[in-house]
């Protein structure tokens, strides 16, 4: 019988940036990189909106979000796991 595989979804962690609306946080997730020639450190800043339950999380949260089925229009990600308060 062939093994059945879990799939592994992506999992970020970032910074609570926005906590108005009902059960969704913005996430502001920071990814640095050098720059090949002049080895200057480059940091690109994405946005996602995540799925909070139970609206546990607020600004200045540090949170672990995973990639999930579309569960609004926007929303594709869910707060996992709150790292630091």
């Amino acid at each position: 019988m062939p093994q059945e595989q879990q799939k592994t979804h992506r999992r970020l962690t970032g910074v609570v940036v926005k906590d108005k609306m009902d059960k969704t946080v913005v996430v502001r997730v920071d990814n640095a990189k050098t720059h090949p020639k002049y080895l200057k450190r480059l940091v690109s800043k994405s946005s996602y909106h995540a799925h909070d339950e139970n609206n546990e999380t607020h600004v200045g949260d540090k949170v672990v979000i995973e990639e999930t089925r579309p569960i609004s229009k926007t929303k594709t990600w869910r707060v996992v796991k709150i790292a630091t308060k």
